[in-house]
């Protein structure tokens, strides 16, 4: 599959390598991106021809979770997510969207939410 040519790549590999061409230029420093597992190959060969640091999370049988990015953010991603994101306890969710580069406000107000504070 790491030999099609992008005009024959179905829509999921076109927005990960978007994600890719983003993370190369500047504009994330970290991606989560979900995707059907029979790519992960294709995705981690990519990543790897690229020298770019990645970590897998399983979610189930046919999708998985693929956080690449710096690799200092790769380090952090490595000892959060030690279990299924939607496990994560609201200070481990919080960094993590903040690692991510979602905007810090809606993460605050997020965290306040989980927290039973919002």
């Amino acid at each position: 599959m790491d030999t099609l040519s992008p005009s024959v790549q179905p829509v999921e590999l076109k927005v990960f390598l978007n994600h890719i061409y983003e993370f190369k230029k500047g504009v994330r420093k970290m991606v989560l991106y979900t995707v059907n597992r029979k790519y992960e190959t294709f995705a981690i060969k990519r990543l790897e021809k690229q020298k770019i640091d990645y970590m897998v999370q399983p979610i189930d049988g046919h999708k998985i979770n693929l956080f690449f990015g710096k690799p200092e953010c790769i380090h952090a991603i490595r000892r959060i997510v030690t279990r299924p994101l939607n496990q994560l306890t609201p200070e481990e969710d919080f960094i993590l969207g903040a690692i991510l580069g979602y905007d810090i406000c809606a993460q605050c107000a997020r965290y306040c939410v989980r927290k039973g504070r919002g």
